[in-house]
């Protein structure tokens, strides 16, 4: 049973400094604070190890997307996304044809089914055409009871979470729906003002998709959805922490608003993520990435980004989250909103070994997954060149 000696570790009771832990095949079996109980087989050098990360919005990486529906493209995006700590991670569909989302949902499901991804996320197409972001605009289209029920029914239970613009005709009734169903209903992409917004919540939602972006902006006689769901203690919010998606400012807003249960951070990130500059799509959409950031080549609306959840965690680490806070939004508040939080998202005995660890400048050193190192990701100038923390530093 290796023993990790040396650490700083961050767990529920607090960051051990130092601290050990024991691990057996895929799980924790023991961790406490000061020297270890026996010789170790590893000292850690006081690194920062952190559970394993959880991903709630992703699409994609290493030119790849999940959008394809290619079980090999997932692979692709999961494999790239786990060198940089994301352990567990949701597969977030945009905006498509029915025929397209069909066939996404339909092979993703298997990936699902067999453990390799936690989930489903439908990000669209029940969107709202003025916060359309980088979705098909013409593509969107109310959440009509029967359409839903058939892409819910498609995923056979691997829908894990559903975003809708909730003042959509049935947008209601669909939150409803997607609750009923065992998946997360969430607001985003929407221009929904604050009553709405409040009507959403109460009949079900629980997530604010990328908050402030492609949502109605929070104003002082209009508050619209920022504001409600921060307001709410049963809503968690999404925040992309790239330096592009939100001023270091409104992120520390939102989480102070919040609180550190509450917010879930998120790559957002597409099939540009670990590549590097170049011209892409997400959808049917023509993306540009230049400087590592991602824009519709029409318009010029921001298309995902280019984020790893390293990146996304020192980020938030410097913009002032203490580690309890960041470990939280980065892993047990995500966990807990997928119901997974009995396995992922802690340092804790009895919970899968997944671990991620930093040097003292938060770079990201090593990944375990399941109980077994991953090989280092490659170095800045190959994948994850566009890691937006490094490349502004």
């Amino acid at each position: 049973m290796p023993l990790l000696d040396g650490a700083r570790l961050v767990t529920p009771d607090g960051v051990l400094d130092p601290g050990w832990i024991e691990l057996d095949g895929d799980r924790i079996v023991g961790l406490g604070p000061g020297a270890a109980p026996r010789a170790p087989d590893e000292q850690l050098d006081r690194a920062l190890v952190v559970p394993g990360f959880v991903d709630l919005h992703v699409h994609g990486a290493a030119k790849a997307a999940y959008m394809s529906g290619d079980p090999e493209q997932a692979n692709a995006v999961a494999a790239l996304h786990r060198q940089h700590g994301t352990t567990t991670t949701m597969a977030s569909l945009v905006t498509g044809t029915t025929a397209e989302l069909e066939h996404a949902i339909g092979a993703l499901a298997e990936l699902v089914e067999d453990g390799r991804l936690a989930g489903i996320h439908l990000e669209g197409p029940y969107l709202s055409e003025a916060r359309c972001g980088a979705h098909d605009p013409a593509l969107l289209r109310d959440p009509e009871p029967a359409s839903l029920q058939r892409l819910l029914d498609i995923g056979r239970g691997t829908v894990a979470m559903v975003t809708l613009a909730p003042e959509r005709e049935h947008g209601l009734e669909a939150i409803r729906r997607v609750v009923d169903a065992g998946a997360i209903s969430a607001v985003g992409h929407t221009d929904a003002d604050y009553d709405t917004a409040r009507a959403a919540i109460e009949a079900g939602v629980r997530v604010g998709t990328h908050l402030f972006n492609a949502m109605a902006p929070l104003h002082h006689r209009d508050p619209g959805p920022i504001a409600a769901l921060l307001e709410d203690s049963r809503v968690a919010v999404e925040l992309v922490c790239d330096g592009i998606h939100l001023h270091p400012a409104t992120i520390r807003l939102a989480a102070q608003a919040a609180g550190p249960a509450r917010v879930a951070l998120v790559t957002d990130a597409m099939s540009a993520t670990g590549v590097g500059d170049g011209d892409y799509t997400l959808g049917a959409q023509a993306v540009q990435v230049r400087d590592g950031v991602a824009r519709l080549a029409a318009g010029g609306s921001i298309a995902g980004s280019t984020l790893t959840m390293d990146a996304a965690f020192a980020f938030a680490v410097r913009t002032g989250f203490d580690l309890p806070a960041a470990v939280a939004a980065s892993s047990a508040t995500p966990a807990r909103l997928l119901g997974i939080d009995d396995e992922v998202g802690h340092l804790a005995v009895g919970l899968r070994a997944d671990l991620v660890m930093f040097d003292r400048e938060l770079r990201l050193q090593r990944v375990m997954h399941r109980g077994s190192w991953l090989h280092p990701p490659d170095p800045p100038d190959e994948v994850g060149s566009d890691n937006l923390l490094t490349r502004r530093e």
